[in-house]
Protein backbone atom coordinates (compact mmCIF):
# COMPACT_ATOMS: atom_id res chain seq x y z
CA UNK A 1 0.00 0.00 0.00
CA UNK A 2 1.36 3.40 -0.98
CA UNK A 3 1.63 6.42 1.31
CA UNK A 4 -1.11 8.07 -0.73
CA UNK A 5 -3.48 5.14 -0.23
CA UNK A 6 -2.77 5.09 3.54
CA UNK A 7 -3.51 8.81 3.88
CA UNK A 8 -6.72 8.65 1.85
CA UNK A 9 -7.78 5.56 3.79
CA UNK A 10 -7.41 7.44 7.08
CA UNK A 11 -9.43 10.35 5.69
CA UNK A 12 -12.24 8.01 4.58
CA UNK A 13 -12.24 6.26 7.95
CA UNK A 14 -12.42 9.56 9.85
CA UNK A 15 -15.25 10.80 7.65
CA UNK A 16 -17.26 7.59 8.12
CA UNK A 17 -17.27 8.12 11.90
CA UNK A 18 -18.72 11.64 11.71
CA UNK A 19 -22.34 12.33 12.53
CA UNK A 20 -24.42 14.10 9.89
CA UNK A 21 -25.31 17.65 10.88
CA UNK A 22 -28.43 19.51 9.79
CA UNK A 23 -27.95 22.65 7.74
CA UNK A 24 -28.12 25.62 10.13
CA UNK A 25 -30.54 27.54 7.92
CA UNK A 26 -30.30 31.04 6.56
CA UNK A 27 -27.02 32.88 7.03
CA UNK A 28 -28.75 36.23 6.80
CA UNK A 29 -28.10 38.27 9.93
CA UNK A 30 -30.22 40.79 11.80
CA UNK A 31 -31.50 43.74 9.83
CA UNK A 32 -33.24 46.88 11.02
CA UNK A 33 -36.91 47.14 10.19
CA UNK A 34 -37.53 48.07 6.58
CA UNK A 35 -38.95 51.54 5.94
CA UNK A 36 -42.68 51.69 5.23
CA UNK A 37 -41.83 52.89 1.72
CA UNK A 38 -38.51 51.79 0.18
CA UNK A 39 -38.23 55.14 -1.64
CA UNK A 40 -38.31 56.98 1.71
CA UNK A 41 -35.58 54.72 3.12
CA UNK A 42 -33.41 55.31 0.05
CA UNK A 43 -33.92 59.08 0.25
CA UNK A 44 -33.12 59.22 3.97
CA UNK A 45 -29.84 57.30 3.70
CA UNK A 46 -28.68 58.89 0.45
CA UNK A 47 -29.23 62.37 1.89
CA UNK A 48 -27.46 61.35 5.12
CA UNK A 49 -24.42 60.45 2.97
CA UNK A 50 -24.44 63.88 1.29
CA UNK A 51 -26.51 63.08 -1.81
CA UNK A 52 -29.42 65.18 -2.99
CA UNK A 53 -32.92 63.87 -3.74
CA UNK A 54 -35.37 65.28 -6.25
CA UNK A 55 -38.80 63.65 -6.55
CA UNK A 56 -40.74 63.86 -9.79
CA UNK A 57 -44.09 62.19 -10.55
CA UNK A 58 -43.09 60.96 -14.04
CA UNK A 59 -40.56 61.10 -16.86
CA UNK A 60 -42.01 64.31 -18.35
CA UNK A 61 -41.70 66.17 -15.04
CA UNK A 62 -38.17 64.79 -14.57
CA UNK A 63 -37.20 66.01 -18.06
CA UNK A 64 -38.60 69.48 -17.30
CA UNK A 65 -36.66 69.58 -14.02
CA UNK A 66 -33.45 68.57 -15.86
CA UNK A 67 -33.90 71.30 -18.48
CA UNK A 68 -34.11 73.88 -15.68
CA UNK A 69 -31.22 72.34 -13.72
CA UNK A 70 -28.95 72.40 -16.80
CA UNK A 71 -29.04 76.20 -17.04
CA UNK A 72 -25.83 76.43 -15.00
CA UNK A 73 -23.84 73.97 -17.12
CA UNK A 74 -22.15 74.37 -20.51
CA UNK A 75 -21.95 70.72 -21.58
CA UNK A 76 -22.72 67.22 -20.36
CA UNK A 77 -21.60 63.62 -20.62
CA UNK A 78 -24.57 61.28 -20.94
CA UNK A 79 -24.78 57.56 -20.18
CA UNK A 80 -25.57 55.10 -22.97
CA UNK A 81 -28.82 53.87 -21.39
CA UNK A 82 -30.38 57.29 -20.75
CA UNK A 83 -33.61 57.52 -22.80
CA UNK A 84 -34.07 60.46 -25.16
CA UNK A 85 -36.56 62.41 -23.00
CA UNK A 86 -34.02 62.46 -20.14
CA UNK A 87 -31.05 63.66 -22.17
CA UNK A 88 -30.02 67.19 -21.21
CA UNK A 89 -30.46 70.07 -23.68
CA UNK A 90 -26.70 70.73 -23.68
CA UNK A 91 -23.84 70.13 -26.09
CA UNK A 92 -22.08 66.80 -25.57
CA UNK A 93 -18.85 67.03 -23.64
CA UNK A 94 -16.08 64.54 -22.95
CA UNK A 95 -16.59 62.92 -19.54
CA UNK A 96 -13.21 64.14 -18.32
CA UNK A 97 -14.03 67.79 -19.10
CA UNK A 98 -17.86 68.03 -18.92
CA UNK A 99 -19.15 69.67 -15.74
CA UNK A 100 -22.27 67.47 -15.69
CA UNK A 101 -22.92 63.77 -16.11
CA UNK A 102 -26.37 62.25 -16.56
CA UNK A 103 -27.08 58.55 -16.02
CA UNK A 104 -29.95 56.14 -15.56
CA UNK A 105 -29.65 53.87 -12.53
CA UNK A 106 -30.48 50.22 -12.93
CA UNK A 107 -32.20 50.40 -9.57
CA UNK A 108 -31.55 51.38 -5.97
CA UNK A 109 -31.28 49.73 -2.55
CA UNK A 110 -33.25 51.28 0.30
CA UNK A 111 -31.37 49.53 3.14
CA UNK A 112 -28.05 51.09 2.08
CA UNK A 113 -29.17 54.27 0.32
CA UNK A 114 -27.33 53.15 -2.82
CA UNK A 115 -27.98 53.63 -6.52
CA UNK A 116 -27.22 50.59 -8.68
CA UNK A 117 -25.15 51.73 -11.65
CA UNK A 118 -24.75 49.50 -14.71
CA UNK A 119 -21.38 49.36 -16.51
CA UNK A 120 -23.27 49.27 -19.83
CA UNK A 121 -24.30 52.87 -19.16
CA UNK A 122 -20.65 53.89 -19.39
CA UNK A 123 -18.76 54.47 -16.17
CA UNK A 124 -16.87 57.55 -17.37
CA UNK A 125 -20.04 59.68 -17.34
CA UNK A 126 -20.68 58.37 -13.81
CA UNK A 127 -17.22 58.86 -12.33
CA UNK A 128 -15.32 61.68 -14.05
CA UNK A 129 -17.78 64.58 -13.86
CA UNK A 130 -17.99 67.00 -10.90
CA UNK A 131 -21.81 66.84 -10.79
CA UNK A 132 -23.69 63.61 -11.48
CA UNK A 133 -27.46 63.48 -12.02
CA UNK A 134 -28.87 59.96 -11.79
CA UNK A 135 -32.43 59.10 -12.75
CA UNK A 136 -34.00 56.13 -10.96
CA UNK A 137 -37.52 54.80 -11.38
CA UNK A 138 -39.31 54.43 -8.06
CA UNK A 139 -40.54 50.98 -9.12
CA UNK A 140 -36.85 49.93 -9.28
CA UNK A 141 -36.12 50.74 -5.63
CA UNK A 142 -35.59 47.48 -3.74
CA UNK A 143 -35.75 47.09 0.03
CA UNK A 144 -32.59 44.95 0.33
CA UNK A 145 -29.48 44.29 -1.71
CA UNK A 146 -30.44 40.61 -1.80
CA UNK A 147 -33.82 41.48 -3.32
CA UNK A 148 -32.15 43.69 -5.94
CA UNK A 149 -29.61 41.05 -6.95
CA UNK A 150 -32.29 38.36 -7.24
CA UNK A 151 -34.39 40.66 -9.42
CA UNK A 152 -31.43 41.62 -11.63
CA UNK A 153 -29.82 38.16 -11.76
CA UNK A 154 -30.92 37.32 -15.31
CA UNK A 155 -29.39 40.47 -16.79
CA UNK A 156 -26.30 41.40 -14.80
CA UNK A 157 -23.63 43.43 -16.63
CA UNK A 158 -19.90 42.81 -16.38
CA UNK A 159 -19.79 45.23 -13.44
CA UNK A 160 -22.21 47.12 -11.24
CA UNK A 161 -21.40 50.05 -9.01
CA UNK A 162 -23.19 51.12 -5.86
CA UNK A 163 -23.19 54.91 -5.50
CA UNK A 164 -24.23 56.00 -2.02
CA UNK A 165 -23.62 59.73 -2.19
CA UNK A 166 -20.94 62.01 -3.57
CA UNK A 167 -17.34 60.84 -3.68
CA UNK A 168 -15.54 61.70 -0.48
CA UNK A 169 -12.40 60.78 1.40
CA UNK A 170 -10.79 61.64 4.72
CA UNK A 171 -7.64 59.58 4.16
CA UNK A 172 -5.19 62.44 4.62
CA UNK A 173 -5.22 64.29 7.90
CA UNK A 174 -8.75 63.05 8.68
CA UNK A 175 -10.12 66.02 6.75
CA UNK A 176 -13.21 65.20 4.69
CA UNK A 177 -12.87 66.24 1.06
CA UNK A 178 -15.64 65.73 -1.51
CA UNK A 179 -15.08 64.91 -5.16
CA UNK A 180 -11.70 63.22 -4.72
CA UNK A 181 -12.39 59.96 -6.54
CA UNK A 182 -15.54 60.91 -8.45
CA UNK A 183 -18.37 63.43 -8.49
CA UNK A 184 -18.46 65.84 -5.57
CA UNK A 185 -22.20 66.31 -6.09
CA UNK A 186 -24.71 63.51 -6.63
CA UNK A 187 -28.35 64.30 -7.42
CA UNK A 188 -30.75 61.36 -7.54
CA UNK A 189 -33.99 62.07 -9.40
CA UNK A 190 -36.68 59.64 -8.25
CA UNK A 191 -39.26 59.24 -11.02
CA UNK A 192 -42.72 57.85 -10.47
CA UNK A 193 -44.89 56.22 -13.10
CA UNK A 194 -47.65 58.84 -12.85
CA UNK A 195 -49.26 60.84 -15.63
Amino acid sequence: MSARDRILGRVREALSERTAVEHPGSFEGWRPAAPALPVDGLAHLLEAAGGEIVRQPNVDAAAAWLASFCADFGSSAVGETVPEPLRPPLPAGAPDTAPLGVSLARGAVAETGSLIMDARDGRRAQLLVPTHVVFVRTRDVYVTLREALIELADDLPSAIGFHSGPSKSADIGQILVKGVHGPGRLVAVLMGDGD
